[in-house]
Protein backbone atom coordinates (compact mmCIF):
# COMPACT_ATOMS: atom_id res chain seq x y z
CA UNK A 1 0.00 0.00 0.00
CA UNK A 2 2.76 2.42 0.57
CA UNK A 3 5.22 2.97 -1.78
CA UNK A 4 8.90 1.69 -0.33
CA UNK A 5 11.85 3.45 -1.51
CA UNK A 6 15.34 2.21 -0.59
CA UNK A 7 17.45 5.52 -0.23
CA UNK A 8 20.22 2.99 1.40
CA UNK A 9 23.16 4.30 -1.20
CA UNK A 10 21.88 7.42 -1.46
CA UNK A 11 24.09 10.60 0.64
CA UNK A 12 20.92 13.07 0.03
CA UNK A 13 17.34 13.04 -0.71
CA UNK A 14 15.27 16.34 -1.63
CA UNK A 15 11.95 16.69 -1.18
CA UNK A 16 9.08 19.24 -2.45
CA UNK A 17 6.66 19.86 -0.04
CA UNK A 18 5.49 23.39 -0.41
CA UNK A 19 2.49 22.46 -2.60
CA UNK A 20 -0.22 24.72 -0.42
CA UNK A 21 2.21 27.68 0.36
CA UNK A 22 2.94 27.89 -3.60
CA UNK A 23 -0.89 29.01 -3.93
CA UNK A 24 -3.33 27.78 -6.77
CA UNK A 25 -4.80 30.87 -9.10
CA UNK A 26 -7.86 29.11 -9.47
CA UNK A 27 -8.34 28.92 -5.76
CA UNK A 28 -7.05 32.14 -5.52
CA UNK A 29 -9.57 33.91 -7.97
CA UNK A 30 -12.53 32.31 -6.17
CA UNK A 31 -11.16 33.15 -2.27
CA UNK A 32 -10.36 37.07 -3.51
CA UNK A 33 -14.09 37.33 -4.98
CA UNK A 34 -15.25 35.83 -1.56
CA UNK A 35 -13.28 38.31 0.16
CA UNK A 36 -14.45 41.00 -1.72
CA UNK A 37 -18.14 40.41 -1.77
CA UNK A 38 -17.99 39.63 2.53
CA UNK A 39 -16.27 43.02 3.06
CA UNK A 40 -19.14 44.67 0.56
CA UNK A 41 -22.45 42.66 1.63
CA UNK A 42 -21.25 41.18 5.22
CA UNK A 43 -24.02 39.04 6.71
CA UNK A 44 -26.21 38.81 2.97
CA UNK A 45 -22.96 37.52 1.92
CA UNK A 46 -22.39 35.19 4.69
CA UNK A 47 -25.70 33.51 4.24
CA UNK A 48 -25.20 33.61 0.24
CA UNK A 49 -22.08 31.43 0.85
CA UNK A 50 -23.50 29.26 3.63
CA UNK A 51 -26.42 28.08 1.24
CA UNK A 52 -23.90 27.36 -2.15
CA UNK A 53 -21.32 25.69 0.28
CA UNK A 54 -22.57 24.41 2.79
CA UNK A 55 -26.56 24.00 1.63
CA UNK A 56 -27.96 25.27 4.66
CA UNK A 57 -30.41 28.33 5.03
CA UNK A 58 -28.93 30.36 8.08
CA UNK A 59 -31.48 32.62 9.78
CA UNK A 60 -29.26 33.77 12.57
CA UNK A 61 -25.48 33.58 12.06
CA UNK A 62 -24.76 33.75 15.64
CA UNK A 63 -25.17 30.76 17.98
CA UNK A 64 -27.65 31.62 20.27
CA UNK A 65 -27.91 30.76 24.13
CA UNK A 66 -30.77 28.50 23.61
CA UNK A 67 -29.22 26.45 21.53
CA UNK A 68 -26.22 26.01 23.45
CA UNK A 69 -28.11 24.92 26.45
CA UNK A 70 -30.05 22.21 24.63
CA UNK A 71 -26.46 21.22 23.56
CA UNK A 72 -25.71 20.90 27.55
CA UNK A 73 -28.52 19.43 28.41
CA UNK A 74 -28.24 16.30 25.89
CA UNK A 75 -24.87 16.09 26.31
CA UNK A 76 -22.95 12.92 27.81
CA UNK A 77 -21.64 13.30 30.83
CA UNK A 78 -18.49 11.01 30.13
CA UNK A 79 -17.37 13.06 27.38
CA UNK A 80 -18.47 16.49 29.47
CA UNK A 81 -15.74 14.79 32.14
CA UNK A 82 -13.09 13.86 29.27
CA UNK A 83 -13.18 17.33 27.67
CA UNK A 84 -12.43 18.97 31.22
CA UNK A 85 -9.51 17.14 32.05
CA UNK A 86 -7.87 17.56 28.40
CA UNK A 87 -8.70 21.45 28.90
CA UNK A 88 -6.93 21.08 32.35
CA UNK A 89 -4.03 19.27 31.21
CA UNK A 90 -3.64 21.63 27.95
CA UNK A 91 -4.38 24.74 30.42
CA UNK A 92 -1.25 23.70 32.67
CA UNK A 93 0.96 23.34 29.60
CA UNK A 94 0.53 26.85 28.36
CA UNK A 95 0.30 28.33 31.82
CA UNK A 96 4.20 26.72 32.09
CA UNK A 97 4.42 29.17 28.51
CA UNK A 98 3.50 32.44 30.10
CA UNK A 99 6.01 34.59 29.65
CA UNK A 100 7.25 37.46 32.33
CA UNK A 101 8.34 40.85 31.93
CA UNK A 102 12.02 41.70 32.75
CA UNK A 103 13.81 45.09 33.70
CA UNK A 104 17.62 46.23 32.77
CA UNK A 105 18.96 48.88 34.85
CA UNK A 106 21.69 51.02 33.16
CA UNK A 107 23.60 53.51 33.70
CA UNK A 108 22.81 57.09 35.49
CA UNK A 109 19.40 55.68 36.59
CA UNK A 110 18.24 54.41 33.53
CA UNK A 111 16.27 51.65 32.53
CA UNK A 112 14.93 49.80 29.61
CA UNK A 113 12.51 47.00 30.04
CA UNK A 114 10.10 44.06 27.98
CA UNK A 115 6.35 44.10 28.77
CA UNK A 116 3.97 42.10 27.45
CA UNK A 117 -0.18 42.59 26.12
CA UNK A 118 -2.40 39.97 25.45
CA UNK A 119 -3.90 40.52 21.66
CA UNK A 120 -7.67 42.48 22.16
CA UNK A 121 -9.48 40.38 19.69
CA UNK A 122 -9.01 36.83 18.08
CA UNK A 123 -10.66 34.39 15.57
CA UNK A 124 -10.57 31.04 16.39
CA UNK A 125 -11.76 28.73 12.63
CA UNK A 126 -12.87 25.04 13.91
CA UNK A 127 -13.04 23.38 10.72
CA UNK A 128 -16.61 20.79 10.07
CA UNK A 129 -17.35 17.96 7.04
CA UNK A 130 -15.41 15.46 6.95
CA UNK A 131 -15.06 15.25 10.88
CA UNK A 132 -15.68 17.18 14.23
CA UNK A 133 -12.89 19.02 15.53
CA UNK A 134 -13.95 19.60 19.68
CA UNK A 135 -10.13 19.61 20.00
CA UNK A 136 -9.28 21.86 17.63
CA UNK A 137 -11.47 24.51 19.91
CA UNK A 138 -9.50 23.17 22.96
CA UNK A 139 -6.02 23.87 21.58
CA UNK A 140 -6.67 27.78 19.87
CA UNK A 141 -8.80 28.47 22.43
CA UNK A 142 -7.17 27.59 25.75
CA UNK A 143 -3.69 29.20 25.04
CA UNK A 144 -5.53 32.62 24.19
CA UNK A 145 -6.95 32.47 27.91
CA UNK A 146 -3.81 32.00 29.06
CA UNK A 147 -2.23 34.86 27.07
CA UNK A 148 -5.37 36.79 28.68
CA UNK A 149 -7.28 37.25 25.07
CA UNK A 150 -10.80 38.59 26.49
CA UNK A 151 -11.98 38.72 23.49
CA UNK A 152 -12.49 35.67 21.19
CA UNK A 153 -14.81 34.68 18.36
CA UNK A 154 -15.24 30.99 16.89
CA UNK A 155 -16.48 30.04 13.63
CA UNK A 156 -17.43 26.76 12.39
CA UNK A 157 -19.07 25.50 9.09
CA UNK A 158 -22.79 24.52 9.59
CA UNK A 159 -24.52 21.15 8.50
CA UNK A 160 -26.92 21.45 6.13
CA UNK A 161 -29.43 22.09 9.16
CA UNK A 162 -27.99 24.97 10.13
CA UNK A 163 -26.37 23.75 12.97
CA UNK A 164 -23.00 23.16 14.56
CA UNK A 165 -21.84 20.07 15.85
CA UNK A 166 -22.88 19.45 19.37
CA UNK A 167 -19.69 18.83 20.46
CA UNK A 168 -17.97 21.72 18.93
CA UNK A 169 -20.70 23.84 20.51
CA UNK A 170 -19.90 21.61 24.06
CA UNK A 171 -16.57 22.23 24.43
CA UNK A 172 -16.85 26.34 23.25
CA UNK A 173 -19.54 26.87 26.20
CA UNK A 174 -16.90 24.76 28.34
CA UNK A 175 -14.19 27.65 27.87
CA UNK A 176 -16.94 30.29 28.31
CA UNK A 177 -16.97 30.99 24.88
CA UNK A 178 -20.14 33.24 23.98
CA UNK A 179 -19.38 34.69 20.47
CA UNK A 180 -20.10 31.67 18.23
CA UNK A 181 -21.13 32.08 14.88
CA UNK A 182 -22.76 29.51 11.98
CA UNK A 183 -20.57 30.31 9.03
CA UNK A 184 -17.27 28.47 7.51
CA UNK A 185 -14.97 28.37 4.64
CA UNK A 186 -13.10 31.37 3.20
CA UNK A 187 -16.19 33.44 3.67
CA UNK A 188 -15.74 32.86 7.77
CA UNK A 189 -11.90 34.34 7.32
CA UNK A 190 -13.38 37.29 5.42
CA UNK A 191 -15.74 38.23 8.10
CA UNK A 192 -13.26 37.67 11.46
CA UNK A 193 -11.06 40.04 9.10
CA UNK A 194 -13.07 42.69 8.06
CA UNK A 195 -15.97 42.17 10.13
CA UNK A 196 -19.85 42.03 9.14
CA UNK A 197 -22.98 43.52 11.41
CA UNK A 198 -22.91 40.46 13.22
CA UNK A 199 -19.39 39.27 13.20
CA UNK A 200 -16.77 41.71 14.74
CA UNK A 201 -13.56 42.42 12.84
CA UNK A 202 -10.26 40.69 15.12
CA UNK A 203 -6.98 41.60 15.48
CA UNK A 204 -5.56 37.86 14.73
CA UNK A 205 -7.22 34.63 13.19
CA UNK A 206 -5.40 31.15 14.31
CA UNK A 207 -7.41 27.61 13.64
CA UNK A 208 -6.89 24.69 10.48
CA UNK A 209 -8.73 24.91 7.82
CA UNK A 210 -9.28 23.49 4.25
CA UNK A 211 -7.14 25.07 1.37
CA UNK A 212 -9.60 27.95 1.13
CA UNK A 213 -9.30 28.95 4.47
CA UNK A 214 -6.04 28.36 4.42
CA UNK A 215 -5.24 30.24 0.81
CA UNK A 216 -8.11 32.89 2.63
CA UNK A 217 -5.82 33.67 6.01
CA UNK A 218 -3.17 34.23 3.21
CA UNK A 219 -4.96 36.79 1.31
CA UNK A 220 -6.01 38.48 4.42
CA UNK A 221 -2.59 38.32 6.22
CA UNK A 222 -1.43 41.93 7.21
CA UNK A 223 -5.17 43.30 7.40
CA UNK A 224 -5.01 40.74 10.79
CA UNK A 225 -2.40 38.28 12.13
CA UNK A 226 -2.13 34.89 11.65
CA UNK A 227 -0.84 31.58 13.01
CA UNK A 228 0.35 29.92 10.13
CA UNK A 229 -0.30 28.94 6.47
CA UNK A 230 -1.11 25.45 7.59
CA UNK A 231 -0.68 22.47 4.65
CA UNK A 232 -1.89 18.63 4.81
CA UNK A 233 -1.29 17.29 8.16
CA UNK A 234 1.71 14.76 8.45
CA UNK A 235 3.61 12.34 10.40
CA UNK A 236 7.18 10.59 10.06
CA UNK A 237 7.76 7.36 11.97
CA UNK A 238 11.50 6.81 13.26
CA UNK A 239 11.81 3.66 14.04
CA UNK A 240 14.77 0.59 14.71
CA UNK A 241 13.82 -3.55 14.20
CA UNK A 242 12.47 -3.07 18.11
CA UNK A 243 9.78 -0.89 17.32
CA UNK A 244 5.59 -2.78 17.69
CA UNK A 245 4.84 -2.94 13.68
CA UNK A 246 0.99 -2.94 14.45
CA UNK A 247 1.69 0.41 16.50
CA UNK A 248 2.97 1.81 13.72
CA UNK A 249 0.55 0.77 11.32
CA UNK A 250 -1.94 1.81 13.31
CA UNK A 251 -0.19 5.30 13.84
CA UNK A 252 0.34 6.04 9.76
CA UNK A 253 -3.35 4.80 9.66
CA UNK A 254 -4.36 7.36 11.58
CA UNK A 255 -2.48 10.09 10.17
CA UNK A 256 -3.84 9.13 6.84
CA UNK A 257 -7.59 9.15 7.72
CA UNK A 258 -7.21 13.16 8.21
CA UNK A 259 -7.89 13.43 4.59
CA UNK A 260 -7.13 12.13 0.99
CA UNK A 261 -3.81 15.02 1.24
CA UNK A 262 -3.04 13.35 4.74
CA UNK A 263 1.16 12.19 4.79
CA UNK A 264 2.09 9.13 6.28
CA UNK A 265 5.89 8.06 6.55
CA UNK A 266 7.90 5.38 8.18
CA UNK A 267 11.48 6.08 8.22
CA UNK A 268 13.12 2.46 9.15
CA UNK A 269 16.47 0.88 8.85
CA UNK A 270 14.69 -2.78 9.22
CA UNK A 271 13.63 -4.63 6.01
CA UNK A 272 11.66 -6.95 8.43
CA UNK A 273 10.04 -3.95 10.20
CA UNK A 274 8.69 -2.84 6.53
CA UNK A 275 7.30 -6.31 5.60
CA UNK A 276 5.41 -6.09 8.97
CA UNK A 277 4.02 -2.86 8.92
CA UNK A 278 2.92 -3.22 5.10
CA UNK A 279 1.04 -6.37 6.12
CA UNK A 280 -0.52 -4.74 9.45
CA UNK A 281 -1.56 -1.60 7.59
CA UNK A 282 -3.34 -4.20 5.08
CA UNK A 283 -5.33 -6.32 8.34
CA UNK A 284 -6.42 -2.90 10.19
CA UNK A 285 -7.66 -1.14 6.64
CA UNK A 286 -10.39 -3.16 6.28
CA UNK A 287 -11.41 -2.60 9.88
CA UNK A 288 -11.91 1.03 9.28
CA UNK A 289 -14.39 2.82 8.54
CA UNK A 290 -13.03 6.15 6.67
CA UNK A 291 -11.21 3.14 3.71
CA UNK A 292 -11.92 5.59 0.80
CA UNK A 293 -9.95 8.93 2.65
CA UNK A 294 -7.05 6.36 4.00
CA UNK A 295 -6.18 4.30 0.68
CA UNK A 296 -6.11 7.64 -0.97
CA UNK A 297 -3.83 9.26 1.38
CA UNK A 298 -2.07 6.32 1.65
CA UNK A 299 -1.24 5.42 -2.14
CA UNK A 300 -0.91 9.40 -2.95
CA UNK A 301 1.31 10.38 -0.46
CA UNK A 302 2.09 7.34 1.70
CA UNK A 303 6.11 6.29 1.64
CA UNK A 304 8.27 3.78 3.34
CA UNK A 305 12.64 5.37 3.26
CA UNK A 306 14.33 1.94 4.14
CA UNK A 307 17.77 3.50 5.20
CA UNK A 308 20.94 2.07 5.83
CA UNK A 309 21.40 3.37 9.30
CA UNK A 310 19.25 5.32 12.37
CA UNK A 311 22.00 7.45 11.63
CA UNK A 312 20.39 7.68 7.87
CA UNK A 313 16.86 7.65 9.57
CA UNK A 314 17.35 11.16 11.36
CA UNK A 315 19.09 12.98 8.49
CA UNK A 316 15.91 12.24 6.72
CA UNK A 317 13.53 13.27 9.20
CA UNK A 318 15.66 16.47 9.27
CA UNK A 319 15.25 17.52 5.51
CA UNK A 320 11.49 16.01 6.03
CA UNK A 321 11.19 18.53 9.12
CA UNK A 322 7.93 17.13 10.11
CA UNK A 323 4.85 18.32 11.77
CA UNK A 324 4.86 15.20 13.75
CA UNK A 325 7.81 12.62 14.39
CA UNK A 326 7.42 9.81 16.50
CA UNK A 327 10.53 8.11 17.90
CA UNK A 328 10.27 4.30 18.07
CA UNK A 329 13.94 3.10 18.96
CA UNK A 330 16.15 1.72 21.82
CA UNK A 331 18.02 4.83 21.99
CA UNK A 332 15.22 7.76 21.78
CA UNK A 333 16.82 9.92 24.24
CA UNK A 334 19.70 9.86 22.03
CA UNK A 335 18.03 10.31 18.74
CA UNK A 336 16.14 13.09 20.33
CA UNK A 337 19.56 15.28 20.76
CA UNK A 338 20.14 15.05 17.11
CA UNK A 339 16.85 16.23 15.90
CA UNK A 340 16.70 19.59 14.35
CA UNK A 341 13.29 20.01 12.96
CA UNK A 342 10.14 18.88 13.82
CA UNK A 343 6.64 20.36 15.48
CA UNK A 344 5.73 17.56 18.01
CA UNK A 345 8.26 15.02 18.96
CA UNK A 346 6.69 11.35 20.56
CA UNK A 347 8.88 9.33 22.23
CA UNK A 348 8.64 5.66 22.71
CA UNK A 349 5.80 2.95 21.61
CA UNK A 350 3.40 4.31 24.29
CA UNK A 351 3.45 8.12 23.05
CA UNK A 352 1.25 8.04 19.75
CA UNK A 353 -0.12 11.45 17.78
CA UNK A 354 -3.14 10.81 18.97
CA UNK A 355 -2.24 11.41 22.85
CA UNK A 356 -1.10 15.01 21.48
CA UNK A 357 -4.20 15.30 19.28
CA UNK A 358 -6.42 14.93 22.32
CA UNK A 359 -5.32 14.64 25.72
CA UNK A 360 -1.58 15.44 26.73
CA UNK A 361 -1.82 19.10 26.95
CA UNK A 362 0.76 20.33 24.67
CA UNK A 363 -0.47 22.26 21.41
CA UNK A 364 -1.71 20.33 18.36
CA UNK A 365 -1.69 22.83 15.84
CA UNK A 366 1.86 22.81 14.57
CA UNK A 367 3.94 24.01 11.45
CA UNK A 368 3.46 21.58 8.38
CA UNK A 369 5.19 21.38 5.27
CA UNK A 370 8.80 21.43 5.95
CA UNK A 371 8.09 24.77 8.27
CA UNK A 372 9.37 23.43 11.43
CA UNK A 373 12.50 24.61 10.56
CA UNK A 374 12.00 27.88 11.10
CA UNK A 375 7.84 27.95 13.03
CA UNK A 376 6.77 26.45 16.60
CA UNK A 377 3.66 25.15 17.55
CA UNK A 378 1.24 27.24 18.70
CA UNK A 379 1.41 28.87 21.79
CA UNK A 380 0.66 31.50 24.64
CA UNK A 381 3.11 33.40 22.63
CA UNK A 382 0.97 33.44 19.21
CA UNK A 383 -1.41 35.71 21.82
CA UNK A 384 0.97 38.57 23.11
CA UNK A 385 2.57 41.55 21.60
CA UNK A 386 5.90 42.23 22.79
CA UNK A 387 6.93 45.72 23.97
CA UNK A 388 10.38 47.95 24.54
CA UNK A 389 10.20 50.62 27.28
CA UNK A 390 13.13 52.48 27.60
CA UNK A 391 13.60 55.49 30.53
CA UNK A 392 16.94 57.95 29.85
CA UNK A 393 17.84 60.44 32.31
CA UNK A 394 18.87 63.24 31.51
CA UNK A 395 22.41 62.46 32.90
CA UNK A 396 22.39 59.30 30.98
CA UNK A 397 21.45 60.98 27.94
CA UNK A 398 23.77 64.01 28.05
CA UNK A 399 26.61 61.32 28.60
CA UNK A 400 25.90 59.58 24.89
CA UNK A 401 24.12 62.46 23.14
CA UNK A 402 27.43 63.01 20.69
CA UNK A 403 27.90 59.39 19.90
CA UNK A 404 23.99 59.05 19.08
CA UNK A 405 24.58 62.28 17.10
CA UNK A 406 27.42 61.23 15.58
CA UNK A 407 25.60 57.53 14.54
CA UNK A 408 22.50 59.26 13.10
CA UNK A 409 25.13 61.91 10.96
CA UNK A 410 27.24 59.39 9.22
CA UNK A 411 23.26 57.57 8.18
CA UNK A 412 22.71 61.25 6.94
CA UNK A 413 19.57 61.56 9.41
CA UNK A 414 20.83 65.03 10.63
CA UNK A 415 17.31 65.40 12.49
CA UNK A 416 18.09 62.23 14.56
CA UNK A 417 21.24 64.14 15.40
CA UNK A 418 19.95 67.57 16.17
CA UNK A 419 16.78 65.68 18.91
CA UNK A 420 19.27 64.18 20.74
CA UNK A 421 21.93 67.28 20.90
CA UNK A 422 18.43 69.52 22.18
CA UNK A 423 18.38 67.70 25.21
CA UNK A 424 21.80 67.78 25.79
CA UNK A 425 22.33 71.41 25.73
CA UNK A 426 18.92 71.77 27.23
CA UNK A 427 19.92 73.72 31.13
Amino acid sequence: MLKIIDIRKKKNVLFNSAAVRSGNASIEKSVAEILRRVQKDGDKALKFYSKKFDGAVISSIKVQPNEIAAVIKKADPSFISILKESASNIRTFHKAQVRKPFSIKVKENSELRQIYRPIEKVGVYVPGGKAVYPSTVLMNVIPAQVAGVTEIHLVSPPDKNGNIHPDVLLAASLLGIKNIYKVGGAQAVAALAYGTETISAVDKIVGPGNIFVATAKRMVYGTVGIDSFAGPSEVVVLADSSANATFIASDLLAQAEHDERAIPILITPSRSLVTAVQSEINRLLSELPRRSILETSLRGQGRIYLVASLQQGIAIANQLAPEHLEIITTKDEAVLKQVKHAGSIFLGSYSPVAIGDYFAGPNHVLPTEGTSRFSSPLSVDDFIKKSSVIRYSKARMDAVADDIAYFAEREGLTAHALSVRLRKNNK
